[in-house]
């Protein structure tokens, strides 16, 4: 499973960082995006959950799940 946020849909409420905060951090624009500012990241197993929690959660679907 691969992530990632589109970052012309987030508004930056913060939800996914803390759901998923091994993946997800907001960056100094206010947006989301996942750590280390990749594009795509692989989804360990241990984190797959969260990572969808995250995307289910996201107020405007901002959080992308690819398997």
């Amino acid at each position: 499973m691969k992530t990632y946020v589109k970052k012309d849909s987030c508004i930056g409420c913060g939800s996914c960082t803390y759901i998923a905060e091994n993946i997800f951090e907001i960056g100094e624009d206010g947006l989301a995006q996942v750590k280390e500012n990749e594009e795509k990241v692989e989804v360990a197993e241990a984190e797959k959950e969260n990572v969808q929690d995250a995307a289910e959660s996201c107020p405007t679907g901002a959080i992308v799940v690819e398997e």
